[in-house]
C-alpha cells in the first residue's frame, strides 16, 4: 500500500470515530430525570426503602406507607396526591403525616 492511500484510509477512520463520537454527545436523554419520592406507594409496590424487617423493593406491608419510596420524575413527588396526603421527598412519620394533610 502506497503512503498516500495509508493517509487517505487514517483519515477516513479519524472522521468516522469523530462522527461517531459527536452522534453519542448529540443523543437526548430517554429517561428523565428521576427522585424518591415517600408515601405514594402501593403496598408491595415500592422501589425500595420500607423500614426495619425489610430488603427492599416491593416489601412494603400497607399502602401509602411512609418509609416506602418510589422513583418519580423530578418536580412531580410534593404535587402527588394520595388518600392519605401528598408525596414527600423525606421519609414520612406519623406526626409529619398529619401536619401535612390539608385542612378542608
Amino acid at each position: 500500500m502506497s503512503t498516500r492511500r495509508h493517509v487517505i484510509t487514517a483519515l477516513a477512520l479519524a472522521a468516522a470515530v469523530q462522527g461517531a463520537a459527536q452522534a453519542a454527545e448529540n443523543k437526548p436523554s430517554s429517561k428523565p430525570a428521576m427522585e424518591k419520592c415517600y408515601g405514594i406507594s402501593l403496598a408491595g409496590q415500592n422501589d425500595c426503602a420500607a423500614g426495619p424487617g425489610t430488603s427492599c423493593a416491593g416489601t412494603s406491608k400497607v399502602d401509602y406507607q411512609g418509609n416506602a419510596w418510589k422513583k418519580v420524575p423530578v418536580g412531580t413527588c410534593v404535587t402527588t396526591k394520595t388518600p392519605k396526603g401528598q408525596g414527600s421527598l423525606t421519609p414520612i412519620t406519623a406526626i409529619t403525616r398529619i401536619t401535612r394533610v390539608t385542612p378542608i
